[in-house]
Parts: structure tokens; C-alpha cells; sequence
């Protein structure tokens, strides 16, 4: 079974950060930000964190530190729950985090290595 046009033609938007098709989905972020009563910073922090939890795919990463960047998180920050979250969800997902946060943030991790 192949995708509907429709479909395809939403990833390809997506995929190509068509402001069009992003508007709808961050229109339902909006929302949500409003709904649940947190500022956005604070917000920004919950969403990755539940994108670490969860082990979300690497895609995800550049788009949710890109909004916590823009609502104010630090990079600094972002480190800080990465350090948090250790505990609860354990080395592994820190660890498979740790770079997909840094491609996030726009830090090459192999310059770094040398």
C-alpha cells in the first residue's frame, strides 16, 4: 500500500521545513503550550526530556532544541537535563541522547574529537 499524495506531499513539507505545512503543527504546539499552563521555556524542557525518555528517533532532536533555543533554554541547560534525567531513564538513553542533542545545538561532534 503506498502513501496517499496528500500524505507524501506533508512529509516532503515537513521534510523541508515548508513553512506552510510546519504552520499546522505549530499551531497544535501553541495550544498545547497554552493548555497546559507552563511558560515556554519550561515547556521546551519537558518536550525534550520526554524525547529522551522515550528515545525519540533523531529527527526530533534538531526540531525540539530548536524550539527550546528559541523559547530561551541554554545550551547549558539542556546539559543540566541531560544530567537529570540519568537517573530516572538510565546511561543507555543519556548516552544515545547525548549526541542527537549536540546535532541539535549545532555541535560537531566529530570537529570535537580530532
Amino acid at each position: 500500500m503506498s502513501p496517499s499524495e496528500e500524505t507524501s506531499s506533508l512529509l516532503l513539507g515537513i521534510a523541508q521545513h515548508n513553512p506552510e505545512v510546519l504552520e499546522g503543527m505549530l499551531k497544535a504546539r501553541v495550544e498545547n503550550l497554552e493548555a497546559c499552563g507552563l511558560d515556554a521555556k519550561t515547556y521546551s524542557l519537558v518536550n525534550v526530556a520526554a524525547l529522551i525518555a522515550l528515545d525519540g528517533p533523531p529527527a526530533s532532536y534538531i526540531w525540539q532544541v530548536s524550539l527550546a533555543l528559541e523559547a530561551g533554554v541554554s545550551p547549558e541547560e539542556i546539559l543540566g537535563l541531560l544530567v537529570a534525567l540519568n537517573p530516572v531513564v538510565g546511561n543507555a538513553r543519556v548516552v544515545a541522547a547525548a549526541p542527537e542533542l549536540a546535532l541539535g545545538l549545532g555541535i560537531d561532534l566529530e570537529a570535537l574529537e580530532g
